[in-house]
């Protein structure tokens, strides 16, 4: 049996849909900002409970336009944590800006009782990363933003539809920053991003910049009515696996799952023992496991001009030598959820023995 981790194929099986979307565009000549990216940025607003939402060229393109027209910049410090993908720092550094890492907790996300410590007298701003489509606990991080008078920035690319007591991500700094790259819940057919916010200057000042071309917001129009299917898809998924792997706790370890928080599991990990040849067994057998990731964001080559060394975040560090990540997507059958946990199971007797 074959598990994809990529599900454009079962996504975009029927195309007729889009390419009728498309022929209708084609005959408007309305190419650049045209009314469906309007339509689109609409019902992104809507779906997010926000005032306005712009689409730009890529989720990264959305961290720097919100950080730089906010004034981050040369001799800025911005916090945020290692438990992210590059783009996330890459951002940060692209504005001229330095990063300051702080470790993360037990889900993935930034551990704010660890932010204080950081803080600077050239601390600018604290870059909140919603990572896997889990929620950073962001009263708290709001609450030491106050007191320090920093600015507070959501990098909301993998969250999508997630939400936090009820109040949706995007909702409570500066901006937030969305990704529409293809394998992400709300995708088009390149890159994409959007950036909401609830301030009618920074909007205006937003909608000066590079825009979403229009063509994907057609694709994305077409989409977006997909998103609560989508979300509660990977959030029926992401629990039936919990419940199926509990009896390997010797061996697995499912994170916490913080009450009050609609984590919509962009990605689906976990931590285990023996994860290189978990994952080397999962793939020789159809399954396509990832890693996400191996190197902490501090160690890598290009961080070395910040100083940080080994033991400098402990659970970053050692969740990059344990995690593994499975399919978790929306067409995923019960079959296939069933054939994975049969395989883990399978390799975990093996090491019994």
């Amino acid at each position: 049996m074959r598990v994809n981790f990529s599900y454009l194929e079962q996504q975009f099986a029927d195309l007729e849909p889009y390419l009728s979307d498309l022929r209708d565009f084609l005959r408007t000549s309305d190419f650049t900002l045209g009314k469906p990216l309007v339509e689109f940025e609409n019902r992104f607003a809507t779906l997010c409970g926000m005032p306005h939402a712009i689409g730009v060229a890529s989720g990264t393109d959305a961290l720097i336009l919100s950080m730089k027209i906010c004034g981050v910049g040369c001799g800025a410090e911005v916090i945020t944590t290692p438990t992210t993908f590059f783009a996330t720092v890459g951002a940060i550094v692209a504005c001229g800006a330095k990063p300051v890492f702080v470790d993360s907790e037990e889900g993935f996300v930034i551990d704010p009782a660890k932010i204080e410590s950081a803080i600077t007298p050239q601390t600018k701003a604290i870059l909140a990363v919603h990572y896997t489509g889990n929620v950073a606990d962001m009263p708290a991080i709001m609450e030491v933003a106050r007191r320090h008078n920093l600015m507070v920035f959501e990098d909301a690319c993998q969250s999508i539809a997630a939400s936090i007591e009820g109040v949706p991500v995007g909702s409570w700094g500066e901006t937030a920053s969305f990704s529409l790259h293809p394998l992400k819940n709300l995708n088009v057919w390149g890159d994409g991003g959007v950036i909401v916010t609830r301030s009618d200057e920074l909007a205006t000042k937003l909608r000066l910049y590079p825009r979403l071309d229009t063509l994907q917001a057609v694709i994305g129009n077409r989409l977006i009515k997909d998103v609560d299917w989508i979300t509660n898809r990977r959030i029926v998924n992401a629990p039936y696996y919990d419940d199926r792997l509990a009896s390997l706790g010797e061996f697995v370890q499912v994170p916490r799952r913080r009450l009050g928080v609609k984590h919509v599991y962009h990605l689906y990990i976990l931590r285990v023992k023996q994860r290189d040849g978990l994952l080397a067994h999962l793939q020789q057998n159809g399954i396509e496991g990832k890693i996400h990731y191996p190197v902490p964001l501090h160690l890598q080559p290009a961080a070395r001009y910040l100083g940080y060394k080994t033991g400098d975040f402990p659970q970053c560090e050692s969740d990059c030598r344990s995690i593994i990540t499975l399919p978790v997507h929306q067409h995923l059958t019960r079959e296939q959820i069933e054939y994975t946990v049969e395989q883990i199971k399978a390799f975990y007797t093996k090491q019994r023995r």
